[in-house]
């Protein structure tokens, strides 16, 4: 075997091991989504591009973390790292191999598996391991039972305060208009109309005295003279 075989083969293992402390790295803060792509072809710069995700600012950072403390512990060099401050895009630079660990809405943004991703490289995942739990998220963990049964009890609350609510406000509702009714005033009915008495007519009796006819008064008086 020749020399440069021998190196080869001694730099494909040292990325096969700065690999697998790298995936250690992530898997113990339970990193999300890990993806390992082989870049030899795309770069020579490095030859493994390793993505995965974190839920939070203070999880990304702490993957980071735990990526550059598990590959000093492997003997390699301690990597650089950029974007902790923001926490939302953090890049450890291993080497060979380069880390960028995002946030779900950042990593579907830029899609860095559409541009390493040709050669994706099959991991066995360390399902066994256990995972690093801060005290915060056990506290999260034992209050979310809790949480939940808050929430019953104020939803349950806010729907008998709505019924109650509109119980009182229809109560309401019927005292303003039997108020409005008692204020209101009362309307006269229009008297029925009683039939005219009929007036009784007053029969005037109208007493005809005969009159003599003209010319028979002069004979009678003629005939007195």
């Amino acid at each position: 075997m020749s020399t440069s075989t021998q190196s080869d083969s001694a730099a494909k293992k040292d990325v096969t091991k700065l690999q697998r402390a790298i995936v250690d790295g992530l898997e113990d803060v339970k990193a999300q989504d890990i993806q390992v792509f082989n870049t030899e072809h795309l770069s020579p710069l490095f030859e493994r591009v390793i993505v995965a995700s974190g839920t939070s600012n203070r999880q990304t950072k702490a993957l980071a973390s735990s990526v550059r403390d598990a590959v000093k512990k492997a003997g390699f060099a301690v990597p650089r790292h950029e974007g902790e401050e923001n926490g939302e895009w953090i890049i450890v630079d291993c080497g060979q191999c380069v880390v960028h660990i995002m946030q779900p809405m950042i990593r579907q943004y830029y899609r860095l598996e559409e541009i390493w991703g040709d050669k994706p490289v099959r991991l066995k995942l360390a399902g066994a391991k256990p995972a690093k739990i801060f005290a915060s998220e056990d506290a999260s963990a034992e209050a979310k039972p809790a949480k939940k049964a808050a929430a019953k009890k104020t939803a349950a609350a806010v729907d008998g305060k709505t019924v109650v609510k509109k119980a009182a406000a229809k109560k309401s509702a019927e005292k303003s208009v039997d108020a409005r009714a008692d204020k209101a005033p009362a309307v006269k009915k229009p008297a029925a109309k009683k039939p005219a008495a009929k007036k009784a007519a007053a029969v005037k009796t109208v007493v005809v005295k005969p009159t003599a006819p003209r010319g028979g008064a002069k004979k009678a008086a003629a005939k007195k003279a």
